[in-house]
């Protein structure tokens, strides 16, 4: 990948890899499944952003896995895509025969270190554990040319024994390193000093890339990830918008912006163009159906808003007395452009492109549709209207169920009814439900034509915007065996976004349970 800057200052500063594990380690986060055509989108997301390395799935977890994978590493050219496996043979073969067709392929092999998951997990001792390390890193190293090795649960591993197993991943042929935080015990200088220790006493290590993955148990992802640059890492492992195993992992967003808002103290940079940043961001939202917090750093909605008079007042002296970087920088641009009924197709565009969504032909018209009618129902088309609209449609435009019609009788006098007609690959069904309220016989109606056995786990509806014409956006999750799945639609009618947000969390569970589930040492990853 080239670099971004040309200055001479640039030139002087240490190059980070930006490694992206939004489609393997965030789709490990409960209810994130992402179907094949979203990963593909994805991966182009990233790879014009310009990240430097696309971990595209685990390839030995399923079918899917391994298909996506194998496709992504058909149409990247840029950005390196690689494939994650366990220590055994069955599983490097696997995603060696996943990469195969990438331009640039790897494979990232882990095992674990520490005490803890030496003895509850593998049943083994240290020289079993070094034995493995050069074994499977061997085998790799055999089928790719770019292998990564990361020590799972490192920062709970016994510092000596760790340096051990890096000497000897190292030997076997690794070229990069990889120390995940990963139960989010580790804190930023204990961190710093553990890269330190490695670089400075295993030999073999200033051949190698040392990186981080950090997880956000204690909410300490980001600052730890920058400890670890500071120790010695140059390469970190992230997700957009944060997602990940039960905390989520350290965010793209903001490990990107610290290094280049900060420069002056963290003289690194990465080869990222920002301005995709938000565009990445509100993608996975809408297919993940995991909303972005408002006062999210970076991507949030309130990230560059302004309420307080103070603030307003020095905003409009100048913009650096209350913001540190500007919403264009990421993607969050503004415009002045004013959306309503009469607004032409060239305007609609360019105000998504505002926005940062870039839109096929197909997908455009489509979205310029759904504006128009929602513009025939409120007065005023507000940019987060835009964005639930949008959001909406890439949520669910390959869901298998969709919500063609409803019709719901609700007021003081109960029960109250629903009467729906979904069409299921294609197929139209119709079914009648009375509940405790039209919210329940909405959900009630959706049973009876898609039997299922999943339990409402979450409801949550929020206005987009003010007045009594906003668009509603609901929240759903649902669980069945464990599994489970979030889903998110908007409407200017709260009974039919409700509706689709339930369908929407369906498909997502249904498209989940088409994978076969991994074992407990595949399904921990880092």
């Amino acid at each position: 990948m080239t670099q971004v800057s040309q200055d001479t200052a640039a030139e002087a500063r240490e190059r980070v890899i930006v490694f992206d594990t939004t489609m393997r380690d965030g789709e490990q986060s409960p209810g994130a499944s992402m179907s094949l055509e979203e990963k593909l989108e994805l991966a182009k997301i990233l790879e014009e952003m310009r990240v430097d390395v696309i971990e595209a799935g685990f390839p030995i977890a399923s079918n899917g896995d391994f298909e996506a994978v194998r496709a992504i590493s058909e149409i990247v050219t840029e950005s390196t895509v690689c494939g994650l496996a366990r220590a055994g043979m069955v599983d490097i073969e696997r995603c060696a025969e996943a990469i195969r067709p990438a331009k640039r392929g790897r494979i990232h092999t882990f095992l674990s270190t520490s005490p803890s998951h030496r003895d509850h997990i593998l049943k083994a001792s240290q020289d079993d554990i070094l034995e493995m390390i050069t074994k499977s890193v061997s085998y790799a190293r055999n089928l790719c040319e770019d292998v990564e090795w990361s020590a799972q649960d490192a920062t709970r591993t016994e510092q000596d024994f760790l340096r051990r197993c890096v000497e000897a991943a190292i030997k076997a042929g690794a070229r990069t390193i990889n120390i995940p935080d990963t139960v989010g015990y580790t804190y930023p200088s204990e961190y710093a000093d553990i890269f330190r220790d490695l670089i400075a006493n295993v030999p073999g290590a200033d051949t190698v890339i040392f990186s981080t993955h950090c997880h956000n148990d204690l909410g300490l992802a980001v600052a730890n990830s920058l400890a670890g640059v500071q120790g010695g890492a140059r390469q970190v492992e992230v997700a957009v918008n944060g997602i990940g195993e039960r905390a989520g992992n350290a965010a793209l967003e903001e490990i990107v912006m610290a290094l280049k808002v900060r420069g002056d103290r963290l003289p690194y940079y990465t080869g990222i163009e920002t301005q995709h940043i938000t565009r990445a961001s509100r993608y996975v939202s809408a297919i993940t159906g995991f909303p972005v917090q408002f006062n999210k750093a970076i991507v949030g909605k309130n990230a560059f808003a302004h309420e307080s008079g103070i603030h307003q007042d020095g905003m409009l002296k100048d913009r650096g007395t209350y913001e540190i970087m500007t919403p264009e920088a990421v993607g969050q641009g503004s415009s002045n452009l004013v959306m309503g009924k009469h607004s032409g197709r060239h305007a609609f565009r360019e105000k998504l492109k505002a926005l940062g969504y870039e839109l096929g032909q197909n997908a455009l018209n489509d979205a310029f549709q759904r504006f128009k009618d929602l513009a025939d129902k409120k007065k005023h088309v507000f940019d987060d209207d835009l964005i639930a609209l949008v959001d909406d449609a890439l949520a669910s435009g390959a869901d298998r169920i969709q919500v063609k019609s409803l019709r719901v009788v609700a007021g003081t006098e109960g029960p109250q009814q629903a009467e729906l007609t979904v069409a299921v690959d294609g197929e139209e069904r119709s079914a009648s439900a009375t509940g405790d309220g039209p919210v329940d016989a909405v959900f009630n109606a959706i049973h009876e034509a898609v039997p299922h056995t999943a339990i409402l786990r979450l409801f949550q509806v929020h206005a987009v915007t003010e007045g009594t014409d906003a668009q509603a956006q609901v929240s759903v999750r649902l669980e069945e065996d464990g599994r489970i799945a979030t889903g998110q639609a908007a409407d200017t009618d709260t009974l039919t976004a409700s509706a689709k947000a339930y369908v929407n969390a369906l498909n997502n569970l249904f498209a989940r349970k088409e994978k076969s589930a991994p074992d407990a040492r595949v399904a921990s990853g880092f």
